[in-house]
């Protein structure tokens, strides 16, 4: 559904808050971040602050704290019905949204802020990026153009992972993406064991067109417990697209192990340029084709303003 159809809609099954109203939310939060704390946490060009966290994530982390409770109590219900004692599986939060909208410092924070929940849970952290087939397949494909397009990504590898998460398998392991690289990491890996909540975060999350050949019958975001989209103008995303670009050409791309160390020389106009160019013809039409559309399958919309901070938060009504 477009922004255009929702105007045409009479009603909505969000509720909007702006910023002032949502950080009145929180009710029992208080912890404080150090200014190292922090800068782990945003990413290039991204910027974050204690104002954001306390009046944003905190009143998010509260209210996915009831979401988890109530999950909870399902679960004791359930066992009580069935008079089986099934055992405690992870609460799984799914986070999508845009390239360079911000998705993987809004998953980082929560699973920072989440942590702090009374019961401290483990929390665990898994981008999609570990589940896109090797650079090596996706030549072979003829797609490696269409990286973080929906054909790029080993699905069936990324569903067996959320399977064995649900299925009460408390050990895993999951591929490591390097964006230095630019491609799957053969000789690294990353241990995900007896979370309590776990995080996916990725552009593809919400995703539930099948790819040609393909009939699933089962997505991604069938084993969540609960889902975010972080959202922003398309012309803000642009902006920091570019920006992002430019100061990676600076210095990421200034290493010559860097898969974009080609474009290390670049003017600055010329990186504009260049950033233009790819976004346009790549995450243009992905963004609009693949990952938009997924918007309002969300349990609930960070909407960004051009400055990187929420401005308002949509929440599906229960």
């Amino acid at each position: 559904m477009s922004s255009v159809q929702e105007e045409k809609l009479l009603s909505s099954p969000y509720q909007n808050f702006d910023r002032v109203e949502w950080k009145g939310l929180n009710g029992h939060f208080n912890h404080s971040l150090n200014t190292d704390d922090i800068g782990q946490l945003h990413a290039v060009n991204e910027p974050l602050n204690t104002e954001e966290i306390e009046e944003i994530y905190f009143p998010l982390a509260h209210l996915i704290d009831i979401h988890i409770n109530n999950y909870e109590e399902i679960r004791n219900s359930s066992n009580s019905f069935f008079q089986r004692n099934q055992q405690k599986l992870p609460f799984i939060i799914g986070i999508a949204g845009s390239v360079a909208v911000g998705k993987s410092t809004t998953a980082r924070v929560l699973q920072k802020v989440l942590s702090f929940l009374p019961n401290k849970p483990k929390v665990s952290l898994v981008t999609t990026d570990g589940f896109l087939y090797p650079n090596r397949i996706l030549s072979d494909r003829g797609i490696l153009n269409r990286k973080g397009f929906p054909e790029s990504y080993d699905t069936k590898k990324l569903l067996n992972f959320l399977t064995a998460v649900k299925s009460g398998i408390s050990t895993h392991i999951v591929p490591v993406y390097s964006h230095l690289e630019y491609d799957i990491l053969p000789d690294d890996t990353l241990l995900i064991q007896s979370p309590d909540i776990l995080i996916v975060e990725g552009i593809n999350v919400l995703q539930v067109n099948s790819q040609k050949g393909q009939s699933n019958k089962v997505f991604v975001s069938d084993f969540f417990d609960f889902s975010i989209y972080v959202d922003a103008r398309e012309e803000d995303i642009i902006t920091w697209y570019i920006n992002r670009f430019e100061s990676l050409r600076a210095t990421a791309f200034q290493d010559p192990s860097s898969y974009f160390h080609k474009y290390a020389n670049l003017t600055l106009e010329e990186s504009k340029d260049m950033a233009f160019q790819i976004w346009t013809e790549i995450n243009k039409p992905n963004l609009h084709n693949n990952i938009l559309p997924t918007k309002y399958r969300a349990d609930l919309i960070l909407q960004k303003g051009s400055n990187h901070f929420v401005e308002n938060v949509k929440v599906r009504m229960i």
